[in-house]
């Protein structure tokens, strides 16, 4: 079995494939001061039964300071088996057409890989994270950019400790998009803004992208994008796992597919500006 590891600003999801099918998934919440240590506790506590039988280990970090422990639990746990973190030398075999490739968050890199994986089409990827990440991918695979939002939470958050009359809200759709009560309007303008905002920005992408772009294909993921792949207009389709898929592909293309080291100055394919740190 492939162990898959995505550390986010918020959450830690942990994904565990047999094969191409993924067997069971796990979240759990990101504290930046946790330890190597206390990261191989967490993660043994959600295996349990199926941490014997892990044989390879593929993961991320966004972020920085959790990079380094999460290597060193790796460097202990995973010891006896092929691991494949992702930043600068890993292969994806994703062209990075931007300004500056090592700026390309290593999840943004994963979500690219696995949408054209399971498309082929140039595909828009909406990310609703700490941050809604708005990623654009040409039908050839490469990655051409985007554009980056504050992410609902932290929105709904900055609100209600800057306005002392307002508070945090259950964030669910209310009875109608006229608010009749504080809540409600709070409800209203959080969810169907972001969806509007969300929307606006990918008909202008698709609009950008232009008729050679051919078939573009919308997908959600992260942690709100049930509910906002129901009330956007533009998102085709949810995909809850799409960074944990793009994670087991990498591992595949650096470990199944080669002998070779990932990373090593042996490695043809190995890009130094490929992926992001």
């Amino acid at each position: 079995m492939l162990l898959c590891i995505d550390v986010g600003n918020t959450q830690i999801a942990l994904g565990v494939y047999e094969g191409e099918t993924l067997v069971r998934d796990w979240r759990m919440r990101t504290d930046p001061r946790i330890t190597a240590d206390e990261l191989e506790v967490a993660f043994r506590g959600l295996l349990r039964e199926y941490a014997p039988q892990v044989g390879g280990v593929a993961a991320l970090s966004t972020v920085p300071s959790l990079l380094r422990e999460l290597r060193l639990m790796l460097e202990r746990w995973a010891a006896d088996m092929p691991a494949v973190v992702v930043g600068p030398g890993v292969r994806t075999g994703v062209p990075l057409l931007v300004d500056n490739p090592r700026e390309v968050g290593a999840d943004r890199v994963v979500n690219t890989l696995a949408a054209h994986h399971r498309h082929a089409t140039a595909c828009v990827v909406v990310d609703f994270g700490t941050s809604t990440n708005i990623d654009v991918v040409s039908a050839k695979g490469e990655f051409l950019g985007g554009a980056l939002a504050p992410g609902i939470d932290i929105s709904m958050d900055a609100l209600a400790h800057r306005a002392a009359a307002l508070r945090t809200v259950e964030l669910v759709p209310p009875r109608s998009v006229i608010g009749k009560n504080t809540v409600e309007c709070l409800q209203s303008g959080v969810l169907y803004g972001f969806a509007g905002q969300v929307d606006g920005l990918v008909r202008r992408i698709i609009a950008e992208l232009g008729p050679a772009a051919g078939p573009v294909t919308v997908l959600g993921t992260g942690g709100l994008a049930p509910l906002m792949a129901g009330i956007s207009d533009t998102i085709t389709e949810y995909v809850p796992e799409l960074t944990l898929e793009g994670l087991r592909l990498t591992f595949d293309r650096n470990v199944r597919s080669t002998s070779v080291k990932p990373g090593s100055t042996n490695d043809p394919e190995a890009v130094s500006g490929q992926v992001a740190r």
